[in-house]
């Protein structure tokens, strides 16, 4: 088992953006942390890629089960709650529009079949110092490309 902290950061929504994550094992030891930057997105996207970014990782490691820890209630009930009904419904919300950032969930879907996930969301911005290390690199991934 592997616990996964993940975050996402916007500058402006859309902006510039970026994802990050950090991998712990079991006795919380620091595995690996990597974040990355985006030109022009959203900060639900970067959510998104940050949780994808984490389980392609982690399955390249051979891990087959993970805590995702997530500060996003989107992430989080996407994959609970809503993902089974967009799925079933071809991709369509309760409301009949089209799912938003569909193609980040279908590469988080495909993921969440490699491996078994556990979601647990975590408040932003809190008392948690590794949601606040994955906050503090996706921030400044973020910040890399409006200081370029």
């Amino acid at each position: 088992m592997i616990t996964l902290y993940t975050d996402g950061s916007c500058l402006q929504n859309p902006g510039p953006g970026g994802w990050a994550f950090l991998a712990l094992d079991e006795a919380s030891t620091h595995l690996h942390q990597s974040y990355g930057p985006e030109a022009q997105t959203t900060n639900n996207q970067m959510e998104l890629q940050a949780v994808i970014e984490a389980l392609r990782w982690a399955t390249s490691c051979g891990y087959n089960e993970a805590v995702v820890v997530t500060d996003s209630r989107y992430v989080q009930q996407g994959m609970l709650q809503w993902l089974a009904n967009w799925k079933r419904n071809n991709w369509k919300t309760s409301n009949k529009g089209r799912v938003k950032n569909q193609d980040y969930w279908k590469s988080l879907d495909a993921l969440s079949t490699q491996i078994n996930v556990q979601w647990q969301w975590v408040k932003a911005h809190h008392t948690d110092p590794h949601n606040a290390q994955v906050d503090t690199l996706a921030r400044q991934a973020a910040m890399s490309l409006e200081n370029a």
